[in-house]
C-alpha cells in the first residue's frame, strides 16, 4: 500500500486545470484482467502473465510492446478516447515512486487492471497478479489520499462523477476447467455471482456510483479453448458458463441498483457481441475467426506471442484474435464503439456513453 502524501499548492493548480479538460466524466477507475491491463503486470517482477515483449505493440505509437495484451491499443483506450481522455489512466504500481505523478494522476484516474487476475482470489493465485479484491484495496488508498488532499466532500463528488470501469470473470472461468473441483456449473456461477456482490459492495462504500461493466466473452471459441476440439470447434460447455453467468451477472446488478440509491450501471453483454462476429465475419471487415495473429502451431495457437518462436500475421485487421485469448487492436476499437454507443441488446440498460452523461 502506499503512503500518504501531503497536499500542496500544485497539486490544487492541477485541480483547477483538470476541471476544464475535454472529458465528460472526471476520472476513470479501471479494474480487472488482461483485457483492460495498460501495464500492471509489467510491473510485477514475479509475474508470469505478462506482455512487455514483441510481437505485442506492433501497432502501437514507437512498436514497442507497453504490457498491452494486445499488437496495440485495448479496448479501454479507445473507450478512454470516447469518454474525452486522451489516454488511459496510467497503471496504480507506475504512480508509487513519484508523489508529483499521484497528485496529478489520481484526479484524472488510475488502472489497477492485473492480466490472469479474476473475481476469485484462487484465480491466478500461482502466477503472481493482482485479484479483484486487493486491486479494490489499492483503490481504497487513492480514496483515503485524495480525502486527504482535498476533503471528503470533494472527494466524494469526484468519485460520484467518476466512470469504474470493471472486465473481469474470463479467467475464473478458464481455470474451472478442466477440473472443476466437485461444483456444479450452478454452484460455480454462484460462487463467482456472490464475489462480484461483495466487490461491487466494496467500491461503492468507497465511493464509486457509475460502473461500466464487461461481461464475460464465448472464451470457449478463443483459440486457446479450440485447441482441445479435434475439428477446431468452440468449447460447448465453457461458453454455456460464460452465457448463464451474463445472466446472473446481470440479475445481480439490477438488485444492487435497486437496493443502493445513486448507483447507476451498464453492463455490455461481451458474448453476444463476439458471437456477433464468429457468426458473420464479413460484417466487421474479419476473415479469420479462429485463428491467432501472433504464436505457432495449430491454429496459430500451440504457442504463445514470444518472439522469436512465434510467427506473426501481416493482416493483422483481418483477425479476431491477436494471441492465445485476447481480440487484436481492431476488434478492440470495434467493441469499445459497440460498448458506447450500442443498442440495449447488446449494452443495457442504457451503453456507456448514457451512463458518462446521466448525472
Amino acid at each position: 500500500m502506499a503512503e500518504r502524501w501531503v497536499p500542496s499548492l500544485s497539486f490544487f493548480l492541477v485541480m483547477v486545470v483538470l476541471h476544464s479538460a475535454d472529458a465528460s466524466i472526471p476520472a476513470m477507475f479501471i479494474l480487472g484482467d488482461s483485457t483492460a491491463d495498460v501495464g500492471t503486470n509489467s510491473l510485477l517482477p514475479f509475474s508470469f502473465i505478462r506482455a512487455d515483449f514483441p510481437y505485442n505493440g506492433i501497432d502501437f505509437p514507437s512498436s514497442k510492446p507497453t504490457g498491452r495484451f494486445s499488437n496495440g491499443f485495448n479496448t479501454v483506450d479507445f473507450l478512454a478516447n470516447l469518454t474525452g481522455f486522451q489516454i488511459s489512466p496510467p497503471p496504480f504500481l507506475s504512480l508509487l515512486n513519484s508523489q508529483s505523478s499521484m497528485n496529478k494522476q489520481f484526479l484524472k484516474g488510475v488502472s489497477f487492471a492485473s492480466g490472469g487476475s479474476g473475481l476469485l482470489n484462487t484465480t491466478g493465485q500461482f502466477l503472481g497478479v493482482i485479484p479483484l479484491g486487493k486491486q479494490i484495496q489499492q483503490f481504497a488508498t487513492v480514496q483515503s489520499n485524495l480525502t486527504a488532499a482535498i476533503g471528503s466532500d470533494e472527494t466524494e463528488k469526484l468519485l460520484s462523477k467518476s466512470l469504474f470501469l470493471i472486465s473481469t470473470g474470463g479467467n475464473d472461468i478458464l481455470g474451472h476447467f478442466p477440473f472443476n473441483g466437485g461444483l456444479t456449473k450452478e454452484e460455480f456461477i454462484k460462487n463467482l455471482s456472490d464475489a462480484y456482490d461483495n466487490h461491487l459492495k466494496n467500491l461503492f462504500e468507497l465511493g464509486a456510483r457509475k460502473f461500466a461493466i464487461v461481461g464475460v466473452p464465448p472464451i470457449g471459441c478463443c483459440p486457446l479453448s479450440r485447441l482441445a476440439d479435434i475439428n477446431d470447434h468452440c468449447h460447448k460447455e465453457m461458453n454455456e458458463y460464460a452465457r448463464d453467468f451474463q445472466t446472473t451477472l446481470s440479475a445481480l446488478l439490477q438488485k444492487l441498483s435497486s437496493e443502493y440509491g445513486g448507483m447507476k450501471y451498464s453492463l455490455g453483454n461481451a458474448y453476444e457481441m463476439t458471437m456477433n462476429v464468429i457468426d458473420d465475419p464479413p460484417a466487421f471487415n474479419l476473415k479469420d475467426v479462429k485463428s491467432a495473429c501472433c504464436g505457432g502451431g495449430r491454429l496459430n495457437a500451440s504457442l504463445p506471442c514470444l518472439k522469436p518462436f512465434a510467427t506473426v500475421c501481416s493482416n493483422r485487421d483481418d483477425y479476431l484474435f491477436w494471441d492465445l485469448v485476447h481480440p487484436t487492436q481492431h476488434v478492440s476499437k470495434l467493441a469499445a464503439q459497440t460498448l458506447y454507443s450500442g443498442p440495449p441488446r447488446l449494452v443495457s440498460p442504457i451503453n456507456f456513453s448514457q451512463l458518462v452523461e446521466n448525472n
